[in-house]
């Protein structure tokens, strides 16, 4: 990767469900991106600003991904806004996949993208919509209790190739302002930190969420975290897909929308919403190498 940038460097600005990223495209991994860059691109204020990156790197040019390059021509190298490395991020790889789509690099269907998180499939739809394959969820014992403003839950400890705490509240306003990461114990359930989602019911299979998100505080949304919080939900609702052999759908609202997480008997989930391009142009090299 080289040293320092000396052209303009091309960007995009993208959102899911506001979740919103800078893009960086990069198919031969030769923009270098210390966390610091990354940071800088992030700042809402001083930068483009955004809940993280998304550095487009084909699979064979980065040494994480070249294992996935057979299956997966793409790798979404996403970091934290605070420039941090993240293993997955839902919303992010659905702008990722519109990203693609919108320089012809794919047309409308099926595409696979790898990640750290492992390969992802992705549906774009016609109508917008962009659906997700986002694994299998890990559910572990080792839970944590959060605590805000005096008051403490019980976290569930749920696995989406990042980790997650989901903590039920009768009022999404009993998380604060989750302007820094809530406190949990006992911390070493998460040595790596956790996103930590809070989440209320709405109805019949239907709860909303706000969450705070390693590295970036709160975010209008997160995708692992929606998936994490469907499964929590139906495990404290009694369903599970495994025993009955049926789908289990939820409806999970977050601050920048809404989300559609299915959970199949096999385990598979998937993630249904929106992905939008709302911006493009170019880096001055000579800001982002002061």
């Amino acid at each position: 990767m080289t040293s320092a940038q000396t052209s303009p460097l091309p960007f995009l600005k993208g959102h899911g469900t506001e979740n919103d990223f800078v893009i960086v495209p990069d198919a031969e991994n030769a923009v270098d991106l210390p966390p610091a860059t990354v940071a800088r691109l992030c700042d809402r204020r001083a930068g483009i600003g955004g809940d993280g990156l998304l550095h487009v790197v084909r699979s064979a040019a980065h040494p994480e991904a070249r294992h996935m390059a057979d299956e997966a021509e793409w790798f979404m190298d996403y970091r934290n806004a605070d420039g941090s490395v993240a293993e997955m991020c839902g919303n992010g790889v659905r702008v990722f996949a519109r990203y693609l789509e919108h320089v012809g690099h794919i047309t409308a269907g099926e595409v696979a993208v790898a990640t750290r998180g492992g390969i992802k499939r992705v549906h774009l739809d016609k109508d917008g919509s962009v659906t997700v394959g986002m694994g299998r969820a890990v559910l572990t014992e080792a839970g944590v209790t959060v605590t805000v403003d005096g008051r403490s839950w019980p976290a569930r400890n749920v696995n989406m190739g990042n980790p997650h705490a989901v903590a039920f509240v009768e009022d999404l306003d009993h998380a604060g302002t989750l302007y820094t990461e809530p406190p949990y114990e006992p911390a070493a359930v998460y040595p790596d930190g956790v996103n930590i989602e809070f989440v209320a019911d709405r109805g019949p299979r239907h709860v909303a969420m706000r969450v705070h998100e390693r590295g970036a505080a709160e975010t209008r949304s997160c995708g692992t975290g929606a998936c994490a919080v469907a499964v929590a939900t139906a495990r404290r609702d009694g369903a599970d897909p495994a025993e009955s052999g049926t789908p289990v759908t939820y409806t999970v609202d977050v601050l920048g929308g809404t989300l559609i997480i299915t959970e199949h008997p096999d385990g598979r989930i998937d993630m249904t919403g929106p992905a939008v391009i709302v911006a493009e142009g170019t880096i001055d090299p000579a800001w982002l190498a002061s």
